[in-house]
């Protein structure tokens, strides 16, 4: 009872209906019994409430439902009325049951609430209703005790005035409780004696799904008391059960003006800055400093991954999912565990209308499974988790399988590179503003904790914004100092990127690195590297063209899964709980494997990448993966090999591109013809430039064309001979004629010569290696500018030299 009004003499109404609700609702916990059970369904869980750190019952709202459906009416539209009655009807029940202190609070959570509304939904229609909306959670805050239930000290004659209301602000006795007494001011809280609960603000955001067009997110302020505190991290996506209130606007109420506005009312206006009353007096205008925020007591995951259950990734066990599932989706994952095809049948599954690239539709399925991560004994821990890249022409499908993996997985973010800043992926330190305090708002990397994050146009990245996640894509951690903030924060994210080559086109002349502009140190980190080329082929083109026709005039029967998407979710879960360990085989290919494409890596000059140690630890992580796609404990030779096969995969591709003699015999010529035209300006006589040309492109000869492999096993050939010839004639060394070296090349290769046809095929394909070792590596060097007696330079004699001698290079090395 208010004090004053005690002395006033005036008695306190009493709301009847929430006492009726106390009520009924303690006799629905005294007297619901669910089906085939003999005891109480509530008793055993107010039993658990004597524990020190419990102090709120859960109550399934289908309950009260089948128990009183005028009751379970009555709280759904009035929940904020009626809710400390609720409560006290909890608190008696466990009284009656159990021996609990007696000053011990208690408070009741509703869940299994049917309709789900959404952020945008929330208006003033819904105020004190019992509501479930749906977000996800963008930033926290620490948690912190708030006053409930205050006791005061009079300061002028020590009185001691009890129980003391509070409601989202710090609310004193509006006057003493000694009659003598005037004091409404000079009060003194005894923390004590007064009652404090955890406290802890949540800020959620409309997900994707819900955004309509052309709108940005909506966020709404979550309050969370008691054992719904530290329930939800930033990233999740929540169920929250309780009710929209209103709340003063503490920050509104605190901007410069509004201070002064409200003392310059005088005696008579004392208070209004305390209730959120503010304006311009003479305009007849009260902004009225209020907002909406959400009270919840109950707290889920709104993505559970079966059974409406959810279970966080530390409790989750083979066991405990096993026992969430019916015995029909038990069925189907043990038969999915025993197909022989899974591998093929679960792409063809979750990518069913994207034709064709398997091989990155495998890289991808894996990347999903995932590797285990292990920590070792001095603290440092190896990720698990598989990043892959995959690079490619435009409309070759990389967004879309981006976009397939965002919908599937029950944790992803979708993000372009061009648009995100180092902040927006990682984590940024912003000002509350209402305390003042900085809090950490997460990032893209945050949110996709423990699932996938997509990042498309991810060459268009700045540098400074790529090196924002070096550390998360290897440590699996986001540092933050600034701002007073000193924190590490969990990334334990798969990156799945998608890239552009610069120019737009995939140049397969060139190695990977030069066709993206990506970093060395970003590259290492990334487990696969896909690489898709747009080329024309007539039979791919057609089954490309029937496949979008298809989906477009047929959407849904043309859409085949082998698997529902549920199933496989299912499966997913599942099979992600194995930890299988690598056996003594297994090791042994595994050391084999890297140590042919460290060899591999040295010998060719142009490779990819550098393969390190990292691509070693991509071995084992796509082998676990693929172990436990079949959900089995152990590592075989044969997961291995398969992983092997993707690895190598994404690195050859890029190792060999085929070499065009004569596109670059041509781009010579062209300039050698630039050369020559340039040079009769300065005369009268004007020469037409396609004259030469003509003269060297006049003979139509089959396209020479050699592998990139082939190519550097003949020019390390012939660069050994010549080092080796040099070596021979330390002084006075000349240089090996060019038939000479042709003749020597030739005799060494006899032994895969059958014919005369191979003989001149292969007479042909040295020399123009030659040719290309001269002008286009610039590997060997023609003497043709000496100053030997029976040369004497001019442009046109040199072209004419039939026989120059050649010498390698000083600077070029053999061993690379």
């Amino acid at each position: 009872m208010d004090v004053e009004a005690q002395r006033q003499g005036v008695s306190q109404v009493r709301d009847e209906t929430a006492e009726k609700c106390h009520k009924l609702f303690q006799d629905f916990l005294e007297e619901f019994v669910a089906e085939g059970e003999a005891e109480l369904k509530y008793l055993q869980d107010v039993q658990n409430l004597i524990r020190p750190e419990r102090n709120t019952l859960t109550v399934n709202f289908l309950d009260v439902q089948d128990h009183n459906q005028q009751l379970a009416t009555t709280i759904q539209e009035e929940y904020y009325r009626v809710y400390p009655q609720l409560c006290k009807a909890v608190r008696n029940f466990a009284r009656d049951r159990t021996q609990v202190p007696p000053n011990k609070e208690f408070y009741v959570a509703f869940e299994g609430v049917p309709t789900r509304h959404k952020v945008r939904e929330l208006t003033t229609a819904k105020i004190g209703t019992l509501v479930r909306i749906s977000g996800q959670v963008v930033r926290t805050h620490p948690v912190h005790p708030e006053l409930v239930s205050g006791t005061f000290i009079c300061l002028e004659c020590q009185t001691v005035i009890k129980d003391v209301e509070q409601q989202f602000k710090y609310t004193q006795p509006t006057i003493c409780r000694n009659p003598v007494c005037a004091n409404r001011k000079r009060f003194m809280l005894d923390t004590n004696k007064s009652r404090f609960v955890d406290f802890q603000k949540v800020r959620i955001q409309e997900t994707q799904q819900e955004l309509p067009r052309g709108s940005i997110p909506r966020s709404v302020e979550i309050v969370l008391r008691a054992e719904a505190v530290e329930l939800s991290q930033a990233g999740d996506k929540c169920d929250f059960t309780g009710t929209l209130i209103v709340v003063p606007d503490v920050a509104q109420i605190a901007m410069p003006g509004a201070q002064a506005e409200s003392d310059s009312r005088g005696k008579g206006g004392e208070g209004y800055d305390h209730e959120g009353v503010r304006g311009l007096k003479a305009l007849g205008v009260r902004d009225l400093s209020y907002r909406l925020a959400f009270l919840a007591s109950y707290v889920t995951a709104s993505n559970p991954r079966f059974g409406g259950k959810y279970l966080s990734d530390e409790e989750m066990t083979a066991e405990s999912i096993k026992k969430q599932m019916t015995d029909q989706e038990w069925q189907k994952v043990y038969e999915m565990s025993q197909d022989k095809s899974l591998y093929s049948n679960l792409i063809t599954s979750l990518f069913p209308t994207i034709h064709g690239n398997d091989e990155v539709k495998r890289g991808v399925m894996l990347m999903l499974f995932g590797g285990v991560p292990k920590v070792t004994g001095e603290g440092t821990s190896l990720r698990g988790d598989i990043n892959v890249c995959i690079v490619g022409d435009p409309s070759t499908a990389k967004s879309q399988l981006l976009k397939a993996v965002e919908e599937f997985s029950p944790r992803a973010v979708y993000t372009s590179g061009k648009a995100s800043s180092a902040a927006g992926l990682t984590a940024a330190v912003v000002k509350d503003e209402e305390t003042g305090e900085f809090v950490i708002e997460a990032g893209a990397l945050m949110l996709a904790d423990n699932g996938v994050c997509c990042i498309d146009e991810f060459d268009k990245m700045d540098i400074k914004d790529q090196v924002a996640i070096h550390e998360a894509m290897e440590q699996q951690t986001i540092s933050i100092t600034k701002a007073g903030i000193k924190a590490t924060l969990n990334a334990r994210t798969s990156i799945l990127a998608a890239a552009n080559p610069i120019g737009g086109r995939y140049d397969k002349s060139k190695p990977l690195k030069q066709n993206i502009q990506l970093s060395a140190p970003i590259m290492s980190r990334f487990d696969l590297f896909f690489i898709l080329v747009d080329e024309c082929n007539e039979v791919v083109d057609y089954a490309i063209a029937r496949r979008i026709v298809d989906l477009h005039s047929r959407q849904a029967e043309s859409v085949d899964r082998f698997y529902s998407v549920e199933d496989i979710q299912r499966y997913l879960t599942f099979a992600r709980q194995f930890q299988p360990q690598i056996t003594k085989e297994s090791e042994e290919y595994m050391v084999e494997e890297y140590r042919h494409l460290r060899q591999r890596d040295c010998s060719a000059t142009m490779s990819s990448w550098r393969i390190t140690v990292r691509q070693l630890e991509s071995m084992i992580r796509l082998s676990e993966a693929m172990a436990r796609m079949h959900c089995q404990d152990e590592v075989q030779p044969k997961h291995v090999k398969e992983a092997f096969r993707l690895l190598n995969k994404s690195i050859i591709r890029v190792e060999q591109p085929v070499i065009n003699f004569d596109e670059e015999e041509e781009e010579i010529f062209d300039m050698n013809d630039n050369e020559k035209e340039s040079e009769p300006m300065e005369t009268d006589d004007q020469q037409t430039p396609t004259e030469p040309t003509q003269e060297k492109k006049s003979p139509s000869k089959k396209k020479a064309t050699m592998s990139w492999e082939e190519y550097k096993a003949t020019s390390k050939l012939l660069g050994y001979y010549l080092r080796s010839q040099e070596e021979k004639k330390e002084e006075g060394f000349e240089g090996v004629h060019k038939s000479e070296l042709l003749n020597w090349y030739l005799k060494e290769m006899e032994g895969d010569i059958d014919t005369e046809v191979e003989l001149l095929e292969k007479k042909e394909k040295v020399e123009k290696v030659i040719y290309r070792l001269i002008h286009h590596d610039n590997v060997i060097i023609e003497l043709t500018r000496t100053g030997i007696a029976d040369r004497k330079g001019g442009e046109d004699e040199i072209t004419t030299e039939e026989d120059p001698p050649l010498v390698l290079h000083p600077n070029f090395s053999l061993d690379d």
